[in-house]
């Protein structure tokens, strides 16, 4: 098969931990070709969607890989075309969803389906499963902010778009910091953020759980902060720690894992505290590495059995 993959910067991705880069070896050790691109190799000329793709493949040694020239083509002449630009989710990343949405109406095979993941907003995505989710409340008014707070007297405050625990803040009733946060995270009250009530349970770990086609992995990985921290995001510097499944993950997971599934959403992360689901993460979820290493599940394995049989069955659907 050949493959796209429509990634960050190859220089800026940390190639011991990436999950794009276990798929893609994963994908080179089965034989398939693998050709890589940016986000702004994406663009439209007239009304035909077209990608800037480099041809790659591994090598040993410090340089680890080799490009070949840059070529133009089209997006439906790939097997697959694998988004998996991390974010935040700016104005570029939506209009990279539009350019993906014209290329899939012409043929093309986009994973995750780009309609999606410019509905599936990461933080909203607990208000489609409102039994799960702990209690929160979206807003950019900081009277309310202050009533959720009152009412629940320990919360977290976040952007909407922000990623690896970024411009996350804990607020507490007595904290004497509460009005600049509110303005710095709220932007003067122009920008509408979530709070949710704080789960003491992140002690044991911020569980990432990966969805494959809709189907968990046996494992989540639980991302454990740091001594006086409240994040578990690796990206903040919390330990990951592989985890198999507990009942109650596998409820939330296998219930969202349907909805996802029918959404063409095929690799989700999901994060879970204790009993409740705090975010979707439908963009570029990671993870595969941590659990490979620490158990006998292999996460970017999975993931090609799962597009191989996807992309089978797709061929023989496009033939009869």
């Amino acid at each position: 098969m050949r493959l796209a993959f429509i990634l960050d910067p190859l220089a800026s991705l940390a190639t011991y931990k990436d999950s794009s880069l276990a798929i893609m070896r994963a994908a080179s050790k089965r034989g398939h070709s693998l050709f890589v691109a940016e986000q702004g190799g994406l663009f439209l000329r007239q009304d035909q969607a077209r990608l800037m793709v480099h041809d790659f493949r591994f090598i040993e040694g410090k340089s680890w890989y080799e490009i070949g020239e840059a070529h133009e083509t089209a997006p439906e002449s790939f097997d697959a075309v694998i988004m998996r630009k991390d974010p935040p989710f700016d104005n570029e990343f939506l209009y990279s969803t539009y350019l993906l949405e014209i290329a899939a109406d012409q043929g093309a095979r986009v994973f995750n389906d780009p309609i999606s993941l410019r509905d599936w907003n990461e933080k909203l995505g607990v208000a489609r499963f409102p039994q799960f989710a702990p209690e929160f409340i979206v807003t950019r008014e900081h009277s309310l902010i202050r009533a959720f707070l009152a009412e629940h007297q320990d919360i977290v405050v976040k952007p909407l778009d922000g990623m690896g625990g970024s411009s996350i803040f804990r607020l507490t009733r007595n904290d004497p910091n509460i009005s600049v946060i509110l303005e710095t995270i709220t932007e003067h009250g122009s920008r509408t953020i979530m709070a949710q009530r704080y789960l003491p349970q992140i002690v044991d770990g911020d569980k990432r759980i990966i969805l494959v086609d809709g189907k968990p992995l046996p494992y989540a990985l639980a991302r454990i902060p740091l001594a006086g921290e409240t994040r578990g995001n690796l990206a903040a510097g919390g330990k990951g720690v592989a985890q198999p499944l507990t009942n109650r993950d596998r409820e939330i997971a296998e219930t969202v894992g349907q909805v996802m599934q029918e959404n063409g959403l095929f690799l989700v992360g999901l994060d879970v505290i204790g009993e409740h689901l705090t975010e979707v993460n439908v963009t570029s979820p990671t993870g595969m590495v941590e659990i490979a290493a620490q158990t006998d599940c292999d996460p970017a394995e999975i993931f090609m059995d799962a597009l191989e049989q996807r992309l089978s069955a797709t061929e023989r659907t496009e033939k009869t």
